[in-house]
């Protein structure tokens, strides 16, 4: 298969992802990729996730910079890269010379300084710093402050919802027993936030607190200099104490104990109003798929009514399965008028609801630390409302945008029969690397949340799509014609390749230990759907979807693999005996050997 046809089957777009290059100095080394710095190891240990330097719009869309005048030199003991970069925002242009330094010593400096040849609008211009969370959360972190002032402490375990630590100096931890990391940041102040909240697998340092305003200008023709120094101190090793970590080598394990009591989540998939045409034209493959629900979004802000109702009973008339109402809450006028309108709109209309889950139009939007809460009746009286207009059918509540803003407005949990929220991989990185890493904080984020919903409260997670389907940092979601790999795209590519198959089964093997209550992957139609449109076929997501929808319900068997960084594996108990659906999360062959109480002839084999 040509190079061009087999990216496009992995990936829906033949564009390539970014080159790269990697840079050695001893035990010291880093993968340089788009002037930045990535996976910086000392003795084959992770101590950083990266280092880069950004430049934010006013929607905090990342700017794409133009590099130029790249110079890399290597020796056994050194590295040293310089370049220069260039941002357009509007009519201006942000200029800045870099330069990376690294030494076998340890030691790795960063250094930029910008110059805008006019006044530059942004929402922040400078370096962050990404600590991994593997192996970090938990554990004990020295904090030196702009002032001086030294606390010892530890990285969150439970994601914070606001800065674990601000007016940051220097951070220190140890990314192995045998080493002491020291990452000093110069040239502005900086803080830290939880990145796990947008399903990052990171800790990010970044400059410039969220409190002062933004976006905020930078003077034209003025120098700003910022600088990142990390040096990695080695001690003598004890006896019998691993310096590197140890290498993947053979065949993967695939380990299967007993069934145990949590079942696999139902299924949902999404629909949209607008979508429900199309819908209506392809039932068959949406009875083919056999999600166990449908979640109607259905939004009063954006024009939907009667109509749209009225399209939903439509479909649910094609396709039995679980309707639920995703309600966007106007507050615009009486609370309870308003619930009573909608109630008496979903009779006329005919719609069979199974359940109705809520959230004001305002909490779609984020608010960031140290902004002003928008205006909000009190969910209490949101939820009291809706009961009031719907009290046969079980009330949800939460966010209908990701868990940083449930995890920042936590609802009264007593008041609800389930609590939901999405999440959305692409927010801050969306290259194919940092998207897979989203698996790895999705056991956080579910054991974040059942931290505060409680261990028996329902609990639901969609859509979660690579797609963003809205954008709560900004004013709107970006444009992606050309088919490429950006951040808070509506359209991203993956979703119809084999990517978002593979991405889709490692997010249910993910989640499923947490005891979802009902799932929703993808919506069945649209840039974020499972359906090819030009061929009416399922794309290859539709067909894992369809495996998942067949697990609904059943009950979990103990799945461990290897390393589950390279395989997602989901094993569950069903009528016709144990099923096991497989997926490799990499683009490279990987050997499994199975192991367990069963015998593998004696299963369904599902590979994605």
């Amino acid at each position: 298969m040509p190079a061009e046809d087999e990216a496009t089957r992995l990936f829906g777009t033949a564009a390539p992802p970014a080159p790269y290059r990697f840079l050695r100095a001893g035990l010291l080394a880093a993968r340089l990729e788009e002037g930045n710095l990535r996976y910086i190891r000392y003795d084959g240990h992770e101590v950083l996730r990266a280092i880069s330097y950004i430049v934010r719009d006013r929607d905090w869309g990342t700017l794409v910079p133009r590099i130029a005048q790249l110079q890399v030199e290597e020796s056994d003991d050194s590295f040293r890269v310089v370049y220069r970069a260039s941002c357009v925002s509007g009519d201006a242009c942000l200029t800045y010379h870099a330069r990376i330094e690294g030494r076998a010593d340890g030691q790795l400096l960063f250094s930029v300084e910008a110059i805008p040849d006019r006044d530059f609008e942004t929402n922040r211009c400078g370096f962050s710093v990404l600590h991994p969370i593997d192996g970090v959360a938990g554990t004990p972190v020295t904090v030196e402050h702009c002032d001086g002032a030294i606390r010892k402490t530890v990285f969150p375990d439970l994601i914070e919802p606001w800065q674990p630590f601000k007016s940051i100096r220097a951070l220190t931890h140890s990314p192995a027993p045998h080493l002491s990391a020291a990452c000093r940041m110069e040239g502005d102040t900086f803080e830290m936030e939880d990145q796990r909240n947008w399903s990052d697998a990171s800790y990010k340092t970044y400059v410039r607190p969220l409190e002062l305003p933004w976006p905020y200008l930078m003077p034209a023709g003025t120098a700003n200099r910022q600088s990142v120094d990390l040096r990695v101190k080695a001690r003598a090793k004890k006896a019998g104490e691993i310096s590197r970590p140890g290498r993947h080598d053979g065949p993967l394990r695939i380990e299967l104990g007993d069934v145990i009591a949590t079942r696999f989540p139902k299924i949902g998939l999404a629909v949209a109003p607008d979508e429900i045409r199309d819908v209506l034209t392809h039932t068959g493959l949406l009875s083919e798929i056999g999600p166990q629900a449908i979640l109607c979004h259905h939004d009063p802000t954006t024009g939907h009514g009667k109509q749209a109702l009225a399209g939903f009973a439509e479909l649910q008339r094609s396709c039995p399965a679980r309707y639920e109402l995703e309600y966007v809450v106007t507050c615009e006028s009486d609370l309870g008028a308003e619930f009573e309108a909608l109630s008496e709109q979903v009779r006329s209309a005919g719609l069979k609801l199974a359940s109705l889950a809520v959230c004001p139009s305002v909490d779609r939007q984020s608010t960031p630390p140290g902004s002003a809460w928008p205006d909000c009746p009190p969910l209490e009286a949101i939820y009291e409302a809706a009961r009031k207009a719907f009290p046969d059918i079980p009330l949800g509540g939460g966010m209908f945008s990701y868990f940083t803003e449930l995890n920042r407005k936590r609802p009264p949990v007593a008041l609800l029969d389930f609590v939901t929220h999405a999440t959305n991989p692409i927010v801050h990185a969306a290259d194919d690397e940092s998207v897979m890493e989203t698996l790895e904080t999705l056991p956080h984020i579910t054991r974040s949340a059942r931290a505060f919903i409680g261990a028996n409260t329902p609990y639901h997670i969609g859509p979660s799509t690579i797609g963003m389907r809205q954008n709560p940092y900004g004013t709107r979601t970006f444009d992606n014609r050309r088919g490429e790999r950006i951040c808070m795209a509506a359209d991203d590519p993956r979703q119809r390749g084999r990517f978002a198959a593979t991405w889709t089964v490692g997010y249910g093997a993910r989640i499923v230990p947490a005891a979802i209550g009902c799932w929703t992957p993808a919506a069945f139609t649209g840039p974020r759907g499972v359906l090819d449109e030009a061929t009416g076929a399922l794309l290859p997501i539709g067909e894992a979807i369809a495996g998942l929808a067949g697990f609904a319900d059943a009950r979990l068997i103990d799945c461990r693999v290897s390393d589950d960084k390279r395989l997602a594996a989901i094993a569950v108990e069903m009528d016709g005996g144990p099923a096991l659906l497989a997926a490799n999360l990499t683009t490279r062959r990987l050997e499994v050997d199975f192991k367990g109480g069963y015998e593998l002839a004696a299963f369904e084999v599902r590979r994605i």
